[in-house]
């Protein structure tokens, strides 16, 4: 055959036998959304903060009124990709939106499920997606559809669930994508406030980032101001700003700058620096 020669579809298509393959049942999509929550209890002391993930319960019923697989159960938002959609991806949007009232986030890819047994109902796979965003974003939620409940959870309340599917396996494999995001991005910014403290930036990284500079206050505090993306935040005169917001002794305020992310590698807060 020369470099002109080809096979024609139809061809191709007269010799394919598709029962001669396992074909999947279903494609759904699932959604692991979190956010990081801030809690002010003791005054001249850093908030309190935990990584949450919103979570449904399944309804009992299905929408023909027949016993709905799982139900009862909590799990991620999800459901079945419907012909006229575009993919996963336009499935995970419009399933998220319909059973917990959530709209307008940007959602990312992180995994593809299709081990033969993790659904009672046939072969189905899943393209897992993710977020992590404030938690204003997910003032308005509200079950709907196929959620009777829509709630969030710490990460130590979900691993004392009994979840649907293979929903723990996902979840388990989205916190590590998250805590990864904190660790090596400037994610951080978007859950303190425009300007900050050392202290209060070291106990939202306490969650993910288990190193000792992080650990202690004092040597975070030292470090913090060599950052390369991390600025102090001066008075109009180009005096210091502080702030006595979470101690006696006012505390110097700093601001994330703009920076090209890409730049990073392993933890941006680590040592390196």
């Amino acid at each position: 055959m020369n470099g002109n020669n080809h096979v024609k579809s139809e061809d191709a298509l007269r010799e394919y036998n598709v029962n001669e393959f396992v074909t999947p049942d279903g494609y759904t999509s699932d959604i692991a959304i979190f956010t990081i929550t801030s809690e002010k209890k003791q005054e001249y002391k850093p908030p309190i903060m935990e990584l949450k993930i919103m979570l449904i319960k399944r309804a009992l019923v299905n929408a023909e009124e027949k016993p709905n697989i799982e139900g009862g159960k909590w799990a991620l938002p999800g459901g079945f990709v419907s012909h006229n959609e575009a993919g996963g991806y336009d499935a995970a949007l419009r399933e998220l939106a319909e059973e917990t009232g959530v709209k307008g986030l940007h959602l990312k890819h992180f995994g593809v499920y299709d081990k033969p047994g993790r659904d009672p109902r046939g072969w189905i796979i899943s393209n897992a997606h993710y977020a992590i965003v404030p938690e204003r974003y997910l003032a308005n939620r509200k079950a709907a559809d196929d959620a009777i409940e829509v709630e969030l959870f710490t990460l130590k309340e979900v691993f004392s669930l009994s979840l649907s599917f293979d929903h723990m396996k996902i979840i388990e494999d989205a916190i590590k994508i998250i805590k990864r995001d904190i660790a090596e991005t400037t994610v951080a910014k978007h859950f303190l406030p425009k300007e900050f403290t050392a202290s209060e930036l070291r106990v939202l990284l306490q969650l993910v980032i288990n190193e000792p500079v992080v650990k202690e206050d004092s040597a975070f505090s030292r470090k913090i101001g060599k950052l390369p993306f991390i600025e102090v935040v001066k008075q109009r005169d180009g005096s210091l700003k502080k702030s006595q917001r979470n101690s006696k002794t006012p505390s110097q305020l700093y601001k994330f700058k703009d920076i090209n992310e890409e730049e990073f590698v392993r933890s941006i807060y680590s040592a390196k620096y």
